[in-house]
């Protein structure tokens, strides 16, 4: 049965499942959903009111680290997880590092409107990018080029769609990757040249415009209302 993704091309959570199916090598039908104007049916689809949704086997799935492991799983033929159950749980304390940690200081950074505050989530930002590099890369890769080493994993898709959107807080918040996190780079770089990667990236442009309502806090989507309540 052919899969069917409920996507929205400026999420970076369906971002994420896109790059998964297309690494997989799997067909898939892309729905594009308008999430500033939601069609009646999608919340039979999703519960949440969110994309990625995925639809496989008469089955809704949702979330997208979720989803994620449910595509490695069902279609195993290429493996995006380790072999081992220590390694496979170290790629999933790097997955639930980008989804408690990363991403929502993130999301903070761009919604806070007081200088004072957006300095606090600057700096903290920058202390999960440097334990990124240290705790992450330094220790994990063993000079290889992806977060796990010289293979392609989840981690690597879980966290690349938020550094492709790294021009949003360059724009609005002038922070950039700092220069000592030189695996960082090495890896931003590796991942902006596969071929996954080219086939659906955007533009600069597209995204700073996209997230304006963002960085000046009128944005009335899901995940800014989450992260307006934490």
């Amino acid at each position: 049965m052919t899969i069917k993704l409920y996507s929205a091309s400026v999420c970076p959570f369906a971002h994420r499942t896109r790059l998964t199916l297309l690494e997989k090598g799997l067909d898939f039908q892309l729905i594009e959903i308008d999430l500033n104007n939601k069609p009646d049916w999608f919340s039979e689809i999703s519960p949440y009111g969110k994309v990625p949704v995925i639809k496989h086997d008469n089955n809704c799935i949702w979330e997208s680290a979720i989803i994620n492991e449910y595509i490695d799983e069902a279609f195993p033929d290429i493996s995006l997880m380790p072999k081992t159950a220590s390694d496979r749980a170290f790629a999933r304390i790097w997955i639930d590092f980008a989804n408690t940690k990363l991403v929502p200081v993130f999301y903070k950074m761009l919604l806070e409107q007081d200088p004072e505050k957006q300095t606090k989530w600057k700096n903290q930002f920058r202390e999960h990018l440097n334990f990124m590099e240290t705790e992450g890369m330094r220790k994990l890769s063993e000079n290889g080029d992806y977060w796990l080493g010289d293979r392609l994993s989840l981690v690597d898709l879980t966290f690349y769609p938020w550094f492709e959107r790294f021009c949003i807080l360059e724009h609005y918040r002038s922070v950039f990757l700092p220069k000592t996190c030189s695996f960082l780079q090495h890896w931003w770089r590796t991942m902006s040249e596969r071929d996954s990667v080219q086939n659906i990236k955007n533009a600069s442009e597209f995204y700073i415009a996209q997230y304006q309502k963002y960085a000046n806090n009128t944005v009335n989507s899901v995940t800014a209302q989450e992260m307006r309540d934490n």
